[in-house]
């Protein structure tokens, strides 16, 4: 679940819309939920789109998130206790 979390987490960060599309589903991309109902497991090609005032910061920030791989970094704001 941490590659989810990180996505919302790093997605919550910005004022706007963000929706992830897998095939012919799309969900909230600030939903913890919402993500893990995707199914998307490394290498599934999903496709992302914001709307509003810092939509291309956020899928900026995104797209470098996915393409990283998911690095766990200090302040990824993991508080879970193991």
């Amino acid at each position: 679940m941490r590659p989810a979390y990180l996505f919302v987490s790093t997605a919550s960060k910005y004022d706007c819309k963000i929706e992830v599309i897998k095939d012919d589903i799309r969900v909230d991309g600030k939903s913890v939920l919402d993500i893990l109902t995707l199914g998307a497991t490394q290498g599934t090609r999903v496709q992302l789109e914001a709307t509003g005032v810092d939509a291309q910061q956020a899928i900026s920030a995104l797209e470098e998130l996915v393409v990283a791989g998911f690095p766990i970094t200090a302040d990824s704001g993991d508080t879970s206790s193991g």
